[in-house]
């Protein structure tokens, strides 16, 4: 007879299972020594569980089936939650086995005691403690099937003693995904047809629930007449292959997405959990589609709200529209958007001499090197930014990132997770430096499990964008300043190829060399620390805040710096 541990990994294996990301630990023996024993899963074996939740989060997006991670009790548990917060937020499907300690000793404080059911609560869309073998394999059949039908992680916490138990029943549980089509009723779609045939300027929000309907969305932005904005989880999904595009919007975007959203009458917001309100039009009517009802009308006001799938929804939708329309808003829409790219193009060249380097211009190197099926992460702060406003999607192309959760240092992590699951593909991590140190063990995670990860590090010597900020409010800069070592000498100490850039004549050939390298590779790129990513629009509230930071910096003694934020951005303000 099997035990509980055998058991899972069984029906992990008949999943289609081939990787587990984690840490060994004494209470995760009976699952570990398992897949040993199986010898079909890969252990990848990370130096902290938060890179293993990471990971897992990155396999589940980039192949959308279910990935596994593994994580011992106490601080092994404690240590999965923010990548698994992420995961959750990211809605991928992942599954976290939580080793727990023995059940005799369970509400004595033990060592290393936690309750891990409740500490994974708010991370997973299922978590539940398996007191007996007999609950299994069901209990590991429902999780699989909330973390795959939910789109989330499922939990289970399970007691290294139980895992080690005979198992109640032993059969492999194999979960085959349901694949309906959710399309709103006929009443609701003359509904929003009503609307939006009644009005002159259509502009469509669209985000990552557009993902698999990028057809039917182009023909219903040209039905409609209508300018497409996308939010940053839309990027790679609606940005390639589509005149309609205008750029984003929100903190990161272009002016022209701004422009579009709010210049228009009516906008229909198609798979996008776009969080910030000030940036929907005040006046517009607001229809949204979305597979989850309880997101509609979460960030604005809606006239209407429909619940379906985008492409089923957009392609019942079409016929019932109107065709004909004055294409002004859209003219007006994507001339717009090719001035402002043609501005953001101009700022993406070298710096002058031994001055540090543009990070817009390390981008667009980047974008122009990189193969045309890569996959990109990007740390949170500065490098998504420039990731967002550079990096070309082409529906090969794959853009992952802590885009919902926003945490640190989540580039090389799910980089790893990335590289596992498709080791043939080039995988780039955009790491800022403050999220590189942050988890910087986990460079020798690539060189143990020969990942060839090309990791491009933004090294401005701060947390750039806490700085930009700062700058908003109207704070001196406090506390934000990095003492880095040289990236490139510490990861050749861990056996990766390794170059360091400071001058913008040197970049070219020195990136062309890191992407090309077999193996584990990193390009440390020495860049402008006070570059300035502007948002689309500018309120009062923040020419107020600057006018404030710039004063108080004065005051402060240290005036130098609005010297040198003039120099490095002397050339977005002409």
């Amino acid at each position: 007879m099997a035990t509980v541990a055998e058991n899972i990994v069984q029906s992990l294996r008949a999943n289609g299972v081939e990787r587990v990301y984690g840490i060994p630990g004494d209470s995760l023996n009976g699952f570990t020594d398992a897949l040993r024993k199986d010898g079909a899963i890969r252990w990848v074996h990370v130096r902290h569980e938060e890179s293993a939740a990471f990971a897992a989060a990155a396999e589940a997006a980039l192949t959308g089936e279910l990935a596994v991670v593994a994580g011992s009790c106490g601080p092994g548990n404690l240590h999965l939650i923010n990548g698994l917060y992420d995961a959750n937020r990211s809605r991928v499907p992942v599954l976290a086995i939580a080793a727990h300690i023995p059940t005799s000793e369970i509400g004595t404080t033990y060592f290393q005691e936690t309750h891990p059911q409740e500490l994974f609560r708010e991370s997973s869309v299922y978590v539940e403690y398996v007191s007996d073998p007999a609950q299994m394999p069901r209990l590991l059949e429902i999780a699989m099937r909330a973390a795959i039908e939910q789109r989330g992680v499922a939990v289970l916490v399970i007691p290294g003693d139980i895992a080690l138990a005979e198992v109640g029943e032993d059969r492999a549980t194999v979960i085959e995904r349901a694949r309906p089509v959710v399309v709103p009723s006929g009443e609701e779609l003359e509904r929003a047809a009503t609307l939006l045939n009644t009005a002159e300027r259509v502009t469509i929000l669209a985000g990552a629930g557009a993902q698999g309907a990028h057809d039917d969305l182009i023909a219903l932005a040209d039905r409609l007449a209508a300018p497409i904005v996308h939010a940053l989880r839309g990027k790679e999904f609606v940005e390639y292959d589509n005149p309609f595009d205008v750029g984003m919007t929100g903190l990161l975007g272009f002016a022209s997405g701004y422009r579009a959203m709010e210049g228009a009458d009516a906008l229909l917001v198609l798979g996008s959990d776009f969080p910030y309100p000030q940036f929907y039009p005040a006046s517009a009517t607001t229809i949204q589609v979305d597979i989850r009802g309880s997101q509609l009308g979460r960030r604005h006001p809606l006239d209407l709200g429909l619940v379906g799938d985008v492409g089923a929804t957009a392609a019942a939708l079409l016929p019932r529209l109107r065709g004909g329309r004055s294409r002004t808003h859209l003219e007006d829409a994507t001339a717009h958007y090719r001035k402002t790219r043609a501005r953001l193009d101009e700022l993406a060249v070298p710096s002058r001499g031994a001055a540090p380097i543009h990070p817009q211009y390390l981008a667009r190197l980047v974008d122009e090197a990189a193969a045309d099926d890569a996959v990109f992460t990007a740390d949170v702060g500065s490098p998504t930014v420039w990731a967002a406003r550079y990096l070309t999607m082409n529906g090969r192309r794959r853009l992952i990132g802590s885009f919902n959760h926003g945490s640190m240092a989540n580039a090389l992590l799910h980089g790893i997770g990335a590289q596992a699951s498709e080791p043939e593909r080039q995988v780039v991590a955009l790491a800022g430096d403050g999220g590189l140190t942050m988890m910087l063990g986990e460079l020798i995670t690539l060189t143990q499990n020969r990942l060839p990860v090309k990791t491009i590090v933004v090294n401005n010597s701060s947390l750039n964008f806490v700085e930009l900020e700062m700058k908003a409010a109207g704070f001196v800069n406090y506390g934000t300043g990095l003492e880095n070592p040289d990236f490139a000498a510490v990861a050749q100490a861990m056996g990766i190829f390794a170059r360091r850039v400071e001058r913008s004549d040197e970049l070219p050939d020195a990136l062309r060399e890191v992407l090309a390298h077999d193996g584990p590779a990193l390009l440390d790129v020495v860049t402008e620390r006070q570059e300035l990513s502007m948002p689309p629009t500018v309120t009062a509230e923040q020419v107020k805040g600057f006018a404030l930071y710039a004063i108080r910096t004065v005051l402060s003694g240290r005036g130098d710096e609005l010297l040198d934020l003039a120099r490095a951005n002397w050339r977005q303000l002409f």
